[in-house]
This record gives structure tokens, sequence and C-alpha cells, in this order.
């Protein structure tokens, strides 16, 4: 077994917050930089640039699941997670056919972009996919453990766009194998407030919009193989693997919005 530092939560020119410096290529290449070596895509709603993220981390001999980050009816964020690029763009058909189709309006949320590995424009996708789908949070969690993928509640301490922010709570019933929490989030003092912060593992991923951000938090993971089966055991803590989120100390923009 082996330690991989893992960053799963990363935006791509696809998702309409990303920058348009976000190509795959320039991803692998931060993520290097930055000591990442398990790299995960998880554009909002949609994994149509894991193709060309799979081609760029081989050729840089990077370890990379891909996944999307996924926005229910109640507008809470999900990661879901696969270990191919197939599992993944089939997962993002099934959200695509319940993501409603109203337009993006570049002037608003930027060009979302699907790439190939050299960076060439594929499509430029005009359905607006930071929406809230059709199916609901229950619905989606399940369809992505159906489908073989890690579930994890995005960002859970944000003030919008959360399980906390939305529902107040994690409910019991819903199949996750941990939750994400933010750079800004603290979980000494937030399982106070949430006692159930206690009874579920916990990330932490960069949510990276900028090429700067890749990396800046991560969680290592001591497992045999980057897949996903090994990761759900180094969440469980079974058999000899582990998983171990690491905070960094905030930037000073992040705390004044300097840069």
């Amino acid at each position: 077994m082996r330690w991989y530092a893992a960053d799963l939560h990363v935006h791509s020119v696809l998702s309409p917050c990303g920058d348009l410096r976000m190509a795959p290529g320039e991803l692998v290449a931060r993520a290097r930089a930055a000591g990442v070596s398990l790299l995960g895509l998880s554009d909002h709603n949609s994994a149509r640039n894991a193709p060309a993220l799979a081609t760029c981390a081989a050729a840089a001999g990077l370890a990379t699941l891909y996944g999307l980050e996924v926005r229910s009816a109640e507008e809470v964020d999900l990661l879901t997670i696969f270990d191919s690029v197939d599992a993944a763009r089939a997962f993002g058909e099934w959200v695509w056919d319940r993501l409603p189709a109203v337009p993006c309006d570049a002037r608003v949320f930027g060009d979302q972009v699907v790439v190939d590995a050299a960076e060439n424009v594929v499509e430029l996708v005009d359905r607006l996919l930071i929406g809230g789908l059709t199916a609901d949070l229950q619905e989606v969690a399940e369809t992505a453990r159906a489908a073989g993928g890690l579930v994890i509640p995005a960002h859970v301490d944000r003030r919008v766009d959360s399980v906390i922010s939305q529902l107040g709570f994690l409910p019991p019933e819903l199949p996750v194998d941990a939750v994400e929490l933010s750079r800004y989030g603290d979980e000494t003092s937030l399982v106070h407030e949430h006692p159930w912060l206690a009874t579920v593992p916990v990330v932490r991923f960069s949510d990276a919009h900028l090429p700067e951000d890749i990396g800046y938090q991560q969680t290592r993971f001591l497992v045999a193989e980057p897949t996903v089966a090994e990761l759900r055991m180094a969440l469980e803590g079974r058999d000899g693997r582990r998983a171990e989120p690491l905070r960094q100390a905030l930037r000073r923009s992040a705390i004044d919005g300097t840069k």
C-alpha cells in the first residue's frame, strides 16, 4: 500500500464558474506541482472534459478519478466520483436528462467549454450547468452509488448549496461515503452545532476554480491502488487503509479579499 495525496474536487473550463485557464493539461501540471498524486475532475453537472483529462494525466503519469459535482433539486451540491471516464460520462448523461434547459448567459457565467487534450475547443455547452436537477438528493445519491461512484456531500459547512444550508442536517438514510469541508470549515467547532459530523468521515479538497488553488486542500489516502473501492475502504478504516484530511492555513486573500 502507499499514500496518495488526493484533490478530488477540481473544476475545469467546462464549469460556468471555472477560470478559462483551467484546461485539463493545466490541471495536471498544477496538481503535480502541488504534490497531488491523485486528481479528480468534478465539474458542475457534467463529465464532458473527463476524456481530455484522462489523456493528459496518462501522459504525465498522474493517477486520476472522474466525477461530477451534482446539484440536487434541493440545491445541495454532491460530489460523485467514478473510476473510469465511461462511468462518469454515463452518469453525466443521467444528470443531463434531469437538468433544466436554462440557457447559459455567457456574459454572466462565462463560456462552458469542452476541450480536447490539446486545448482545442470541441463544444460550447449552451445549457447552464450550475442549475439544480429535477431529481432530489436521495435519488442522485442512490443512482450514483448504484453506478459505482463515491458519494460525498460537498462543502457542507458553506452557507449556500450545502446540506447544512439547505436542509440543516445530513439525512440519516442518505448513502454517503464521507462529507467534504471547505477551507473555512473547522471540524471541532462545527461538530458542537452539528453532532452528526462526528459520525461520518470527513474529507477536504480544494474546490479549485483557479489554477493556483489546485491542491490547496487535500486528503491523504493509504490504499493499495487509487480506486473508488480502495478509497471507500480507507474512509471506513478497513484492512489497514486510512484517510487523513489535511487542512491548510487560510491564505490572506481568503480572509481579506486581497490577491
